[in-house]
């Protein structure tokens, strides 16, 4: 009986944003150890169908960087990175393509679509209906207060999203599964950071979240300090720690991203580690949430 009871006061606390969320677009960067552990992964996936059918419209945009690197290993190429962004020649862009569209993308459409009615599931690429029209992306590191430009190669950053054929799938009950792909005017594929691609689709698709499945809690102030860990954050406060160097490596475009998502009108972004069970239904219907929401203005002083 106590187990019940607890279990209806859990949905009497979800009923209000339930109420509130209803038939608003949920965009979800799906990545890192959520997308590799089986018992994550399958967790990961309920709660998106569980999103469905309460009356959100979700759409996925996932990474595949660990399969990808796994690929390119047993290929005989070394991984490298530059502010977050894969050193990406010819053959990696091929190898890339072929990991995402071919592996991660078909597994994800399955099993959102093992559920029946509520997961009806499409898998994209940026090229399918010119969803996501690209170009190159010189990534930017700094050093000593010094900003400059490093070529990365075949990396792609979005020039527009055409949001045609995605209403089309929502509006006829559909979740779209997005691999981060683009293509250029020059006719060229460009692998895309799956965090610029998820926050310039919660933008074009005027989202009402944004929310980022990771490896980590959430936005820490010191990452050697535990008890820095911050709940909530202001897109001011974001652009800061950017520009201090207080945040690094696969942050920076999450991060990047909250605050591009943010200008452009989306009205919350959260990171979240995805490890964690239900982490995605805790933040978006209870009142307490986990991880780290970054918003427009901050209402409150942190203790």
């Amino acid at each position: 009986m106590i187990d019940s009871v607890q279990k209806a006061s859990v949905l009497i606390e979800a009923l209000p944003y339930l109420q509130k969320f209803a038939k608003s677009t949920v965009v979800i960067k799906y990545g890192g150890n959520a997308m590799l552990n089986e018992e994550i992964k399958m967790g990961v996936i309920k709660d998106i169908i569980f999103l469905k059918a309460s009356g959100l419209r979700p759409v996925i945009v996932h990474g595949g960087g660990p399969e990808i690197t796994k690929m390119l290993s047993q290929f005989g190429k070394e991984t490298s990175f530059v502010s977050g962004l894969r050193v990406t020649d010819e053959e990696t862009a091929g190898i890339a393509e072929m990991v995402l569209l071919g592996q991660t993308n078909r597994e994800i459409v399955n099993l959102l679509n093992i559920y029946g009615d509520n997961g009806k599931a499409v898998g994209l690429s940026g090229k399918d209906g010119s969803l996501i029209l690209a170009e190159k992306k010189l990534a930017k590191t700094t050093e000593n207060g010094v900003t400059k430009e490093v070529d990365v190669g075949y990396v792609g950053e979005v020039v527009k999203i055409n949001t045609g054929l995605l209403n089309i799938l929502l509006d006829n009950d559909y979740i779209p599964v997005i691999a981060p792909s683009g293509v250029g005017k020059d006719g060229k594929t460009y692998n895309i950071n799956a965090d610029y691609v998820a926050g310039e689709i919660a933008v074009a698709l005027n989202a009402e979240k944004l929310a980022f499945l990771t490896d980590v809690e959430g936005i820490y102030r010191d990452y050697s300090d535990k008890s820095t860990f911050v709940s909530t954050m202001s897109l001011a406060e974001a652009q800061d720690m950017i520009k201090k160097g207080n945040i690094e490596g696969g942050m920076i475009p999450k991060v990047e991203a909250c605050i591009k998502a943010l200008a452009g009108g989306v009205k919350k972004t959260h990171i979240l580690d995805g490890r964690k069970p239900h982490s995605l239904l805790l933040e978006i219907f209870t009142s307490s949430g986990i991880g780290t929401e970054v918003v427009k203005y901050r209402r409150y002083i942190y203790e």
